[in-house]
């Protein structure tokens, strides 16, 4: 997901540094009032998350988010929860106190994501991904994807009955994969959360078929795993 942030410096240094842990997020810029957070959404359409600091200098906070030209998602961050009722009537994804912690930061992200899977359903019915096999297209069920492995400047495709290398970043893929059903668990594995069968201290184990395949988990990255899995299971 692009993202951009509108807050103070101080507030911005925190949010870039959570930002970059997140490996469902693309940083676009960070802008300290909203007069340039609303030039940079008049430039762009494509910026799918904002996190936004409710006591940001400028224009009306709510009168700006009413005047957004097209959906987006937004997360606000304030130091008193006093417009937290008001926030919510106008859909925002989630309401941030300050000090934000990383672990409330990555719930809110979780939640974003899962809004942003949910609309890419229903503005999109593919449920399926061309990818090149030696000189030809092959069409691949994304429910068939296990897991993927980074191989140097290639990823490995681990499906139900094959693998396939393919030519890509794991960023560029992890883009391209619905995230209510994937998530990366470490630099070199993006895996299925439906094929999860047990959660360990540092990796995991997929089941396929009547095997287990075991995946580390890189410590970055598990947090956001198991907030999406204890979401999943409540």
């Amino acid at each position: 997901m692009n993202c951009i942030i509108g807050a103070t410096k101080i507030g911005c240094k925190l949010l870039e540094d959570f930002v970059g842990k997140s490996s469902s997020l693309s940083l676009v810029g960070t802008f300290h009032d909203l007069s340039s957070v609303k030039g940079q959404l008049s430039k762009r359409h494509d910026i799918d998350l904002i996190f936004l600091d409710i006591e940001l200098p400028g224009i009306d906070n709510f009168s700006f988010i009413n005047s957004f030209s097209y959906q987006t998602n937004i997360i606000i961050i304030s130091s008193d929860d006093k417009y937290a009722l008001k926030a919510f009537e106008f859909n925002v994804v989630d309401y941030l106190l300050k000090p934000v912690t990383y672990s409330r930061f990555c719930k809110a992200v979780d939640k974003a994501i899962r809004y942003y899977a949910y609309k890419k359903v229903i503005n999109n019915d593919a449920n399926e991904i061309f990818v090149k096999k030696e000189s030809a297209l092959v069409k691949l069920k994304i429910k068939d994807i296990i897991y993927i492995e980074a191989l140097e400047n290639y990823i490995l495709l681990n499906t139900r009955n094959e693998k396939l290398t393919i030519h890509f970043t794991m960023k560029a893929i992890g883009n391209q994969l619905p995230s209510d059903t994937f998530i990366r668990v470490h630099r070199s594995f993006i895996v299925n959360i439906s094929f999860i069968q047990t959660i360990k201290e540092n990796s995991l184990d997929l089941i396929i078929g009547d095997e287990l395949r075991n995946i580390p988990i890189g410590s970055s990255f598990k947090d956001l795993l198991l907030n999406k899995i204890n979401k999943i299971s409540r």
